[in-house]
């Protein structure tokens, strides 16, 4: 066993990036406070080549040493968009048939591994304060709300965390991988 190199793992250029088919998700980060958690949805959403992150009312926007510092330069790759409002976000997701997918704990939540996406369908998943959660009017402005079962005493995740389940279990179901 050998860790492979830089070259061995043949990535994209930022360029080759840009230009490739994205995957059919987008993300939402509702009023996130956390800078880092800001520059860990870039670098997750640069390995699965999402489509496009909507930074939203007091989330933080690059440049920011804050969020190049865990986002390792995937500002520069992944395509996003600042929205004062976070409905504003969804209402423009919705006219582009995005499905939104909130991640939440209601009393009507679907357990993320019962959700079954449709191939060839767009999601959107929508990520909250790390105190408050998904704001009640964007709640209702969602199609799913989607839940990570959890089976400890703490009734969260962080959002970086919760952000990198989700995507990896959309991406398992929508695409695969071999």
């Amino acid at each position: 066993m050998k860790k492979l190199s830089m070259e061995d793992l043949d990535r994209l250029s930022v360029e080759e990036f840009r230009n490739t088919e994205k995957s059919p998700i987008a993300i939402v980060l509702d009023n996130i406070r956390s800078l880092n958690n800001v520059g860990s949805a870039f670098r997750t959403a640069d390995a699965f080549r999402i489509n496009k992150i909507y930074l939203c009312g007091i989330t933080g926007t690059p440049p920011h040493r804050d969020i190049q510092k865990t986002a390792l330069g995937a500002t520069e790759s992944v395509e996003w968009e600042y929205c004062l409002n976070t409905v504003e976000a969804i209402e423009k997701l919705k006219a582009q048939e995005y499905q939104i997918c909130a991640l939440e704990q209601v009393d009507r939540s679907v357990m993320l591994h019962d959700f079954a996406p449709e191939k060839g369908k767009k999601y959107a998943l929508v990520f909250g304060n790390e105190v408050f959660g998904v704001e009640e009017d964007v709640l209702k402005n969602c199609d799913t709300v989607l839940e990570i079962p959890q089976l400890g005493t703490k009734h969260s995740l962080n959002i970086s965390v919760s952000l990198g389940i989700a995507v990896w279990d959309l991406m398992v179901k929508l695409r695969g991988f071999d």
